[in-house]
This record gives C-alpha cells, sequence and structure tokens, in this order.
C-alpha cells in the first residue's frame, strides 16, 4: 500500500527541522493531528508491509482503533502534538506517527502548525517494524 519512498521514511523521518515544531503552537498542531487521525483526510495515510500483510478484518480493526485513538499521556504525548499512539490488538502491539513534510512529501514542514506548508503522512505499523 506504501510506495518506497513512503515506507521507508517513518525509520528515519525529517518530521521537522530542529526547533521549529516546539516553535509552533503545539494546540494546533495537536487539532490538526486529530482531525486527520480521525477523519484520515488532510493527509496521507501508509501502513508498513507486515501491516498490510494481515487478514482485512485486522486491518479494519487498525484503522478504527487509529481513527478512535484517544489514550494520550505525558509518556506518549510529551510535546502535546497527539502525533503518535499505540495499542494492542490480536496479540500484537501496534504504533502509528504522524510526519510532518512540506507539499512535495521531500523535505520536514517548515511549519507543521500550517497546512498550507504541511503534508501530514500518517504511517501505521508493527511495533517490531520501528
Amino acid at each position: 500500500m506504501a510506495d518506497d519512498a513512503l515506507s521507508n521514511r517513518h525509520r528515519t523521518p525529517p518530521h521537522v527541522p530542529s526547533g521549529s515544531a516546539r516553535k509552533a503552537p503545539s494546540n494546533k498542531i495537536a487539532v490538526l493531528n486529530d482531525s486527520f487521525r480521525s477523519t484520515f483526510i488532510g493527509g496521507k495515510v501508509v501502513m508498513t508491509a507486515s501491516v498490510n500483510e494481515l487478514p482485512i478484518d485486522v486491518k479494519t480493526a487498525a484503522l478504527l482503533a487509529v481513527r478512535s485513538f484517544k489514550d494520550f499521556t505525558e509518556d506518549n504525548d510529551p510535546h502535546g502534538e497527539h502525533d503518535f499512539g499505540s495499542f494492542d490488538l490480536a496479540g500484537q502491539k501496534f504504533f502509528w506517527k504522524i510526519d510532518y513534510y512540506d507539499q512535495d512529501v521531500r523535505y520536514g514542514s517548515d511549519d507543521p502548525s500550517d497546512p498550507a506548508k504541511t503534508t501530514r503522512v500518517m504511517t501505521i505499523m508493527l511495533a517490531e517494524d520501528y
């Protein structure tokens, strides 16, 4: 489901140039991330090959778990951006992660709080893929 360029980026994402994400209002980023995560509108959703190979009912349940995720804590969301989550499903640990790219999906976004400058890419993976 993911092309090679995007599927490999979750391992070493350009996330955001140093310091710029912390200057951007994290509450605005969290609202944008929550909207994207809960609707899958406003970015790209990809999954690793290992998730894509799972039975369709497990993939569907994983997508629904991502959309309804609300278990943000200081431990899993230290910057308050709602850009990462994990859950257990079908005996496996899943992660999802949102990275911020420029509009061409080539470099990190200069300002993840500005949707005009940012393409959000959410990767859904098994914990062992990370």
